[in-house]
């Protein structure tokens, strides 16, 4: 009897994965840390505020920037994530799995989107298995 295992990256290739995802989990902790530092700095009491200038069609402005802001750390916050996630997969032994076709993520893929489950058939929706 044949047992079929699921195909896997060898452990010098998660090793390399690994350095990537974490090189951009640094950057974009870092990215996260400014971003909430902007949005701080933006609550700040100076005296940047007190100019009661008429300014009719900036009169949002500060208001759109802090909600750009906190899109961005929302943004930043679920990339992070789904950086920790991937890897833990690597530490599993599941990392460049696609959970749709359960075939290996092309390497290239991987390497530019370090964080995906999905190869592209996965991604459009093709069974492969």
């Amino acid at each position: 009897m044949t047992t079929t295992s699921s195909p896997r990256y060898t452990a010098a290739e998660l090793a390399e994965f690994g350095s990537i995802i974490t090189a951009k989990l640094t950057r974009a902790q870092e990215d996260l840390a400014a971003a909430r530092e902007s949005l701080v700095l933006g609550n700040a009491n100076d005296t940047a505020d007190t100019d009661f200038a008429p300014h009719a069609m900036e009169d949002g402005a500060p208001s759109l920037e802090r909600e750009e802001l906190m899109r961005i750390v929302a943004r930043e916050e679920k990339f992070i994530q789904e950086l920790q996630f991937a890897l833990a997969r690597i530490r599993a032994g599941t990392y460049g799995v696609c959970r749709a076709t359960g075939q290996l993520i092309p390497k290239e893929r991987l390497r530019l989107v370090p964080h995906t489950t999905l190869s592209m058939a996965g991604k459009q929706g093709v069974e492969v298995r």
